[in-house]
């Protein structure tokens, strides 16, 4: 258990750290979903999504976790027995294939191995295989491994196969450069709880109107997430939703979505580049491999392989616990053998900083010959090249 003594750092992909005014939103007393007051707010974050898709679709929101989003996407898209092509990278790529294969579809799985990105190649052929796939889910920034995908490419690949392309960008949207209008990808679902540096169980969904078409000529097997009635009533001057939103939630993305708005999305782009860029330097100068390539891009978790001479699995423990420092492990087959820390949304240079501090402090603990201050050394020369201020925003 966590000392509550000790100052806690949250260097998870999800959820993230809050900033104080986004805390604050929520503290503020219930409006009626209904009243000019929400409605006013509730306008204002839908516009403000848009911004951040970088999109003029419609983004609907929905009350779930990020998965509900792919939900959507899922019960929108696939029809039974039909085939449904998922192109995945790690953990997260694989709940695709599990969500088609709930709703009946005739999933054709490709893998690539953990670590590595989905070869835009290699979805060429998967795709020459299957001339009749309608749709293909992939992942943008795959979490369980610190992987960012090359969707341009992808989509590209997708739609010379006359094939729609759905992107799980959950943890990347806001992080990571995802104009989904320029692109031309069709659908891009996220969730709050990242990079948007908001409370968890808002979920969102983007698609453009070849998805919607797609997804009204097969009407059924959804309520709750059927995009037709969410896209016909947020259409609406001033938009509404089907349903009681999460009133809360929404004051506080929308305080979220104005500090994105106010800082410049191309400016949080580029902090997100050198919070990954300073971290991967640690990393390197104290001996340690990047789990998955050493890729510019790959801004929203740093995925580091651990030293086989220690237990991996206590890394995380004795970070948390000792140090205060929340970091991820492993999950499935790589539990115990990486570390994952994440720099998605509300975080600034000194959280890496100490981040890595107690990481050296950790691997030194565990017996894993390191020298002290290496890393931190690292990571600062990293942030004072970039000659840029280096404060959290507010």
């Amino acid at each position: 258990m966590a000392n509550p003594y000790i100052k806690q750092y949250l260097m998870t992909a999800g959820p993230t750290p809050l900033p104080p005014a986004v805390s604050q939103a929520m503290a503020q007393p219930m409006l009626y979903h209904r009243a000019p007051a929400f409605v006013e707010v509730y306008a204002r974050a839908l516009r403000r999504l848009k911004a951040v898709f970088q999109t003029e679709n419609e983004v609907m929101l929905f009350a779930a976790s990020g998965s509900g989003a792919m939900e959507s996407a899922v019960a929108n898209l696939v029809r039974p027995g039909e085939p449904a092509v998922v192109a995945s990278s790690g953990k997260f790529g694989e709940r695709w294939a599990e969500l088609c294969d709930a709703y009946g579809a005739r999933t054709v799985h490709w893998r690539t191995e953990w670590g590595r990105k989905v070869e835009p190649a290699e979805l060429d052929r998967v795709l020459a295989e299957q001339p009749d796939a309608e749709v293909v889910f992939t992942t943008f920034s795959e979490t369980s491994t610190g992987v960012v995908n090359d969707i341009r490419e992808l989509t590209d690949v997708a739609h010379r196969h006359g094939a729609l392309i759905a992107v799980d960008a959950v943890s990347g949207l806001g992080a990571v450069p995802l104009p989904q209008d320029d692109w031309g990808v069709d659908v891009v679902v996220a969730g709050s709880q990242k990079a948007l540096m908001s409370p968890p169980g808002l979920a969102f969904a983007s698609a453009n109107g070849a998805a919607l078409e797609l997804a009204a000529a097969a009407p059924g097997r959804r309520f709750y997430f059927d995009w037709g009635a969410t896209v016909s009533v947020q259409r609406k001057d001033p938009p509404d939703s089907p349903f009681t939103p999460a009133v809360g939630l929404v004051q506080a993305l929308d305080v979220a979505l104005g500090l994105i708005e106010d800082e410049g999305l191309a400016e949080v782009f580029e902090r997100h580049r050198l919070l990954g860029r300073a971290t991967r330097a640690a990393a390197r100068t104290l001996e340690l491999e990047l789990f998955g390539p050493d890729d510019d891009n790959a801004n929203v978790v740093t995925a580091i392989r651990l030293p086989q001479d220690l237990d991996g699995a206590a890394v995380p423990r004795l970070m948390r616990d000792r140090f205060g420092i929340t970091v991820a492990g492993g999950q499935g087959h790589l539990k115990g053998r990486i570390v994952r820390i994440a720099h998605c949304g509300y975080f600034g240079a000194f959280d890496v900083v100490v981040t890595i501090a107690a990481l050296e402090m950790t691997l030194s603990e565990l017996g894993h010959e390191v020298e002290l201050g290496a890393g931190v050394a690292a990571a600062q020369r990293a942030f004072l090249e970039a000659g840029v201020p280096l404060a959290t925003p507010a």
